[in-house]
């Protein structure tokens, strides 16, 4: 089994493989395995599947848990508070962890299962056999794999190759930035500030620390370069209540290198998400936006129901189809309800029509994946 890329999706999908006694390749095109970014929101179902890959003791110990969020306006009036039940007795309602640090724990569990992990490789070049596919690498070797498994992002090399046809990712007229800050006294929980046409938000990453999101409406895509980017996200800030002003006196100073700026992209392949003896799993068949905060989870959850299903037949097409029947309408879920989140606060949309799609969807994630 061959897979490429060695992000969450990837490494989930190894995991699961060792565990069922498969041999893994999984290659990963950094030569130093880092990932880059702040912090993520890591929802119930995602707890769920992270215990299920066997390192939730240790997200917890280094991330942080809560139950339930608290909403209010651009100035800082409460508006709403949500509950956020644990879908198991056993699990937190949510979490928050740095993403360096997930990274870490999920690349330590992939070595210790004893995943062959190759660094500063990909694949140039896969052509589809009977029962596999031939592999050449980046660096010239060739190799024959019962199947591989794609697990390259966004902008995944392999879904150009192996779908063609398929639609590009598309800009959806929002830019992100991120940010880590300390925790104030008291903030134990998710925050959301809502605007006429964005979003702001913090939540937990650890006992000590925070990150916070805001979402800029800009139709046009037009890059911020770096340099200017603390300046631009310190203007953004202006007028917006609770906690946000004490944030805001550290974007341009102590809090500045950590900076995460990107624009909003989607893209949902149409089903399957395989041809032949080549599958897409995680952002290369499903990226989604920020929303819902379930990118990852929806990436992780894919690794383990493809390993789940191979394990319970010989036939790998068999496996494949199984996988598509669980994971399509799931996936199609998330990107949709993420898209229609990020139209209203774009549109000056109804809040309460914003926060009925959140519970709704979560209601529906919650159940097995």
């Amino acid at each position: 089994m061959l897979i490429v890329g060695g992000g969450v999706g990837g490494m989930s999908c190894a995991i699961c493989m060792r565990r069922a006694g498969m041999r893994v390749d999984l290659v990963e095109i950094d030569p130093n395995w880092k990932i880059y970014g702040a912090g993520i929101t890591i929802t119930g179902p995602t707890l769920r599947a992270l215990k299920t890959l066997g390192v939730l003791d240790e997200v917890k110990a280094q991330g942080a848990t809560w139950n339930g969020a608290y909403i209010f306006t651009r100035s800082g009036q409460p508006i709403q508070e949500l509950d956020i039940p644990p879908i198991a007795d056993d699990l937190p309602g949510t979490g928050g962890i740095l993403r360096p640090a997930l990274h870490r724990i999920l690349s330590d569990r992939t070595l210790a299962m004893g995943v062959n992990v190759r660094l500063g490789t990909t694949v140039e070049s896969a052509s589809q056999l009977p029962d596999g596919v031939d592999i050449t690498f980046s660096d010239g070797r060739r190799e024959r794999y019962d199947m591989m498994v794609c697990s390259d992002g966004i902008s995944s090399r392999m879904r150009e190759q192996i779908f063609p046809e398929a639609p590009k990712p598309k800009f959806t007229g929002q830019m992100i930035y991120r940010i880590i800050a300390e925790r104030p006294p008291g903030f134990d929980r998710t925050h959301f500030y809502m605007g006429e046409d964005t979003k702001l938000g913090f939540n937990p990453v650890s006992s000590t620390h925070m990150y916070m999101f805001l979402l800029e409406h800009r139709p046009d895509y037009r890059w911020v370069p770096v340099e200017e980017q603390p300046q631009r996200l310190f203007d953004l800030m202006a007028d917006w209540g609770g906690i946000v002003p004490e944030v805001r006196k550290t974007v341009m100073t102590t809090n500045a290198h950590t900076i995460n700026y990107r624009p909003l992209e989607a893209i949902l392949l149409p089903k399957p998400w395989y041809r032949g003896r080549v599958v897409l799993i995680g952002d290369a068949a499903h990226a989604t936006t920020p929303h819902l905060a379930s990118g990852a989870g929806m990436a992780i959850e894919d690794g383990i129901v493809l390993a789940d299903e191979l394990s319970r037949t010989d036939s790998v097409d068999a496996g494949l189809a199984r996988f598509m029947e669980r994971r399509f309408d799931r996936g199609k879920l998330v990107v949709e309800n993420s898209l229609r989140l990020g139209e209203i606060e774009m549109h000056h949309g109804s809040p309460q029509e914003h926060t009925r799609i959140m519970v709704d969807t979560m209601t529906q994630l919650r159940q097995p994946a």
